[in-house]
């Protein structure tokens, strides 16, 4: 098999910002149908795939894709495939010592993953951890994002 005839990295980091932001354009719609749900976990799992074929990729690479297959999922009803995604995401921010933004994220996908499996209790703890690292760590636009978006869970 002959070499392709472009930068394969450079295709998997193109493809992996793109498929995120398609699965992102996605969650913003309000009114999904049952094909766009299908559509936005797909370019999701998408967006995780080629970040992993991509060498240069990080931890953070990881955590985000991590984070927004978990918030799929939580939004799509199937919250024990939120849980695991959230659980990855927040080993591997846990992992690598990722800034305290990337952990108060991983919290949140676990208060939104747990929140869609009417697991309450679990939610309060993981609301009051992401809410007590936006309070002590974050700068004021980090912790004003991070809180306009646990106030939708």
């Amino acid at each position: 098999m002959q070499p392709p005839a472009f930068d394969v990295q450079a295709a998997h980091h193109f493809f992996a910002t793109d498929c995120f932001n398609q699965a992102w354009s996605y969650i913003e719609k309000e009114d999904r149908t049952s094909e766009e749900n299908l559509l936005m976990i797909s370019a999701s799992h998408a967006s995780y795939w080629h970040w992993t074929q991509f060498e240069e990729h990080t931890p953070i690479n990881l955590s985000i894709a991590y984070w927004q297959l978990s918030r799929v999922y939580a939004i799509t009803n199937q919250p024990s495939l939120a849980i695991s995604y959230g659980t990855l995401c927040l080993k591997v921010t846990q992992m690598n010592h990722l800034s305290p933004f990337y952990i108060a994220y991983a919290y949140e996908a676990l208060a939104r993953a747990t929140s869609a499996a009417n697991k309450q209790d679990e939610v309060s703890t993981y609301l009051e951890q992401a809410k007590k690292i936006a309070e002590s760590e974050l700068e004021e636009d980090e912790k004003q994002q991070l809180l306009a978006d646990l106030n939708t869970i």
